[in-house]
Formats: structure tokens, C-alpha cells, sequence
């Protein structure tokens, strides 16, 4: 493990009054220690973990519409107002990796489409642009991530399908049990944060908090609509 704790500088820090440092979450962050070579950030739309996740990518000089350091391309990404204001603490420190942000995807693709010489070697043989959004998904995971690195993922569940998950965690896993990759991925997939031994930091209820997996929303929801689906449908759509 590399990233060891993120700490918010609260003294520097005028008013937690404005966006993001009124979030709950921010506001009450003091510090997370990183225990795991797995950490997902789960919490309800807005509760600040995709907020804190660009932040980390920024201060690990990442584009922050995708890519690593070496990633240079302009874009409308909106850069995260936190970024100055944390603290990354690292055992050891190392700079390679990888920012996936899944709403800007298609920007990194026409990135590498601009600059690549290599015959996509790094992306599965061809443009990313040319696989479907899973794929290209898929392609760079297998491809690209690779080496002692730390890579952080918003959403990566937004282009995979249910077995798409299953076949990410197996690349997960190959990478992280080699003692050489780290991932922080803020998702909704209670597939993907199902992963063993992982640590799930819940943003709700007003502060980072760890959870474990059969207690999130995102699991007992899930698994009350399909073990009652026809009940939760009629109340929902009850008129």
C-alpha cells in the first residue's frame, strides 16, 4: 500500500459554510487512514466522493478529465475546489497511476487518438473509440494498469454491464493481491464493493465512516427489490 491517510488542512480553510467544505462529509473530515489495497467511497449522489476522489487525483498531478501524469489535454473538467486544502501522506511515495472518471471518457479517448505511436499497445490494438464503451473499459484496465501504481476510478460500473463487473473484479484482483496497485473507487456497484477483504467508507449520515459491505444501502436495497420485486414495484407505481 502506498497512499497511506488523506487529511483535510481545516486550519486553512476560511468558512465551511461554501461548497465543497458545507458537503457533511468534508466538513467533518479530519483525517482517513487508507488500511486496505481496496477502498471503495459509496454514499448518495452529492455526498462528496467523487468531490474527495478528484481532489486526491489532482494532488497526484493527474489530468482531472482522466488519465496519469503524462496525460496532458485540455478540457472542460471542473477542477475540485479541494484540492489545496488536503493532505496525501505516502509509505512510499510513488507517482505512477491513473485517474478514471467515467464522464469524461470519451475526451481521454480522443486524447489518445491525438497522440498515440504505438499502435494502441496500451489500449487493446485499436481506438478506444472503436470498442464499445465496455470494451474500451475493459481494454484499459488490462492493458494499461500495470506497475507499482495507485489508481483511482469514479464510476467505473457506468459502461460495464453485471458479468463485465465480475470480469473488472478478476482484473482487480490480480492487480491488487501483487502488492503493486492500489485502487480508490467511488461507485454504486454493490458488485463491485463486494470485493473480499476491501474497506467500504460510507459519505452519508454526515461523515466518512467504515461500513461493512452487507450494511450499505447500496447491498440491502438491492437485495430486498429482488428478493420482493412485485411489492416494491406496486409501491412505487401505485397511483
Amino acid at each position: 500500500m502506498f497512499l497511506k491517510t488523506v487529511s483535510l488542512l481545516r486550519e486553512n480553510i476560511r468558512s465551511f459554510n461554501v461548497y465543497p467544505f458545507s458537503i457533511p462529509a468534508i466538513k467533518s473530515l479530519h483525517e482517513i487512514e487508507l488500511k486496505s489495497m481496496v477502498t471503495f467511497f459509496v454514499g448518495e449522489n452529492g455526498s462528496g466522493k467523487s468531490t474527495l476522489l478528484e481532489a486526491i487525483a489532482q494532488q497526484c498531478s493527474f489530468n482531472s478529465a482522466g488519465g496519469g501524469r503524462n496525460n496532458v489535454y485540455e478540457v472542460h473538467a471542473a477542477e475540485s475546489a479541494l484540492t489545496d486544502y488536503i493532505k496525501l501522506s505516502w509509505m512510499p511515495k510513488i507517482t505512477n497511476g491513473f485517474f478514471l472518471r467515467a464522464e469524461s471518457f470519451y475526451h481521454f479517448a480522443s486524447h489518445i487518438d491525438d497522440v498515440d505511436d504505438t499502435d494502441y499497445r496500451d489500449y487493446g490494438g485499436s481506438s478506444l473509440h472503436k470498442q464499445s464503451h465496455g470494451e474500451s473499459f475493459l481494454s484499459l484496465f488490462i492493458n494499461r494498469f500495470r506497475g507499482k501504481a495507485i489508481y483511482l476510478l469514479d464510476e467505473p460500473e457506468a459502461a460495464l454491464s453485471p458479468s463485465r463487473q465480475l470480469a473488472f473484479l478478476r482484473i482487480l484482483h490480480d492487480l491488487a493481491r501483487s502488492g503493486d496497485a492500489q485502487f480508490i473507487i467511488a461507485t454504486h456497484s454493490p458488485i463491485l464493493m463486494g470485493y473480499p477483504n476491501s474497506v467500504i467508507l460510507n459519505f452519508d449520515d454526515s461523515k466518512i465512516d467504515e461500513v461493512d459491505y452487507d450494511m450499505t444501502d447500496h447491498y440491502q436495497i438491492t437485495k430486498y427489490f429482488l428478493q420482493h420485486r412485485e411489492k416494491v414495484l406496486a409501491d412505487i407505481l401505485d397511483e
